[in-house]
Order: C-alpha cells, then structure tokens, then sequence
C-alpha cells in the first residue's frame, strides 16, 4: 500500500473511541466509512456531521472499504468481527477487557493471552496492532497536534508484524500522534487498563471532591488533556509490572473519585 495514495479508514464500531478518530482521520484528509451493529441509519446523523468524507455502511462493507481497518467495539463481541471482510487488512484494535461488561474470558485472566491476541486469532487473515486503547476519547480527540508540535503526544502500539506497525505508525502520524513501539501482541498488556500508561498521564487531575455528577461530566469534558511525550511513553511502558487482568468501567465521571479510571474507550 503506498502511503502517497489517499487513505480510506474502515470503522467498525463508531462509538466515542471511533466517532474521535473519526474526525481525525477528516480533518487530516481521509476519507472514513463508519458502521455499527445498530446499522447504517442509525450513523445518519454521525456522517451528517462529519460531511462529505464519510459514508455510512456495514461493518463487512467497512473492512473492505478501508485501506486500514479500525476495530472498537466491546471486546466480548470480538468473535463478530468480519473477518472474510477483513482478510489481507491491517486492522487498528483499540478494544479493553473489562470484564464487568464483558464476561470472564480465562485466557486472559490466566495470562495465557492477550486480548489482541485474542483478536488476531479470530483475524487470522488480518495484521493486528493495537494502538489507541490506553486513552479516553475526549483527551483524543483534544490532544491531537502536528508532527513537529512542542504539545504533540504520543501512545503506544504493538503487533507482531513490523510492516503493518510501520503502516499504523504513519497512518497515527497523520491522526495527531507520535507511536511507541512497545512490542509484538504478548506484549501488549503493558498499555491495557490498570497500568500505569493507561488514561491517567493525560489528564491534569481528578475532579474536584465533592460536586455532582454532572459537575464532574463537564470537568470530564472541559479539562483540556496534558500532552504524554515519547519518552513518558517509553518510560511507563518500561517499568509496568503485570497485576490483574481487566479493567474497570466506571458508571459515571464520578467514579473517578474512587480511584477508577476514565476507561470509555468503546
């Protein structure tokens, strides 16, 4: 795939997490094909928004529109992902474990998998990297700045295929975002919940003690993100140690006060 070809993103799952990279992926010039499970009417407003760029349609029409593949849905739906559709794609995973929301999956509680793992095993056609799980959709879409910025932010990635992370590395470039290379699947737990890159380095601060709800949704929305550079990256990423699997997805912004992470990443 030359890089100098106009790119076409294919989003199956166009939640938070998809709808920010979505305007992205528009704003630096790519063209997006977003669906969901609800199907292609119910994204009629999305792409109104979004404008001439993008189009609406299913998620096995979205695989294969798409010169790369974003997957970010809820993991436990992993298994519906298209994967005829996807064959011969690089495929973006962005998916968590939570397991409240998703169910026990041992493989993962045990170690003996990761979840892109997991992934890559249903997309056994398709080059898995994982990239853009380990911060919220707001501080996304804020934090994007030009190559060569003082405030530009990186996050990490990992696949088992060094082309395909080459791919995503300048497909991320574009979208606002410096890469960390942090390795080959197995080795992507190290940005998944719990760690110490995930969500937390780019907010400035947890919502103040004490107000409502939705006191603390409007933080969540107006507290611009702290810029994460390379090498914060690289130094998090160095020194996380494995603890439990999963994470936690919290009911409201307020959860935050009870220490848990702002992890809507789908």
């Amino acid at each position: 795939m030359e890089r100098s070809m106009t790119r076409t993103l294919g989003l199956i799952g166009s939640g938070m997490i998809g709808s920010a990279i979505a305007r992205l992926a528009i704003g630096a010039g790519m063209d997006v094909v977003l669906s969901n499970s609800s199907g292609p009417g119910s994204l009629d407003p999305l792409v109104a928004e979004l404008g001439s760029r993008a189009k609406a349609s299913t998620p096995s029409e979205a695989a294969k529109a798409g010169d790369i593949v974003v997957a970010t849905i809820p993991l436990s739906a992993y298994k519906s992902l298209p994967a005829a559709a996807a064959a011969g794609k690089i495929v973006i995973d962005t998916m968590n474990y939570y397991p409240q929301r998703d169910g026990r999956i041992a493989e993962l509680d045990s170690f003996a998998s990761t979840s892109s793992e997991l992934v890559q095993r249903h997309l056994d056609r398709s080059r898995i990297v994982k990239a853009f799980n380990n911060i919220d959709f707001r501080r996304l879409f804020t934090l994007a700045r030009l190559s060569g910025s003082d405030e530009r932010s990186a996050v990490p990635i990992a696949g088992n295929d060094e082309q395909a992370k080459s791919d995503v590395t300048y497909v991320l470039n574009l979208l606002g975002y410096d890469a960390v290379d942090i390795g080959t699947l197995s080795e992507s737990w190290r940005s998944e919940p719990e760690t110490p890159v995930y969500v937390k380095p780019y907010f400035p601060a947890h919502p103040p003690e004490g107000g409502t709800p939705e006191e603390a949704y409007r933080w969540f929305t107006e507290t611009p993100g702290v810029p994460v550079s390379a090498a914060t990256v690289r130094g998090l990423v160095d020194g996380t140690v494995r603890g439990t699997a999963g994470g936690y997805v919290p009911e409201d912004v307020s959860s935050f006060r009870a220490g848990a992470d702002p992890n809507w990443n789908e």
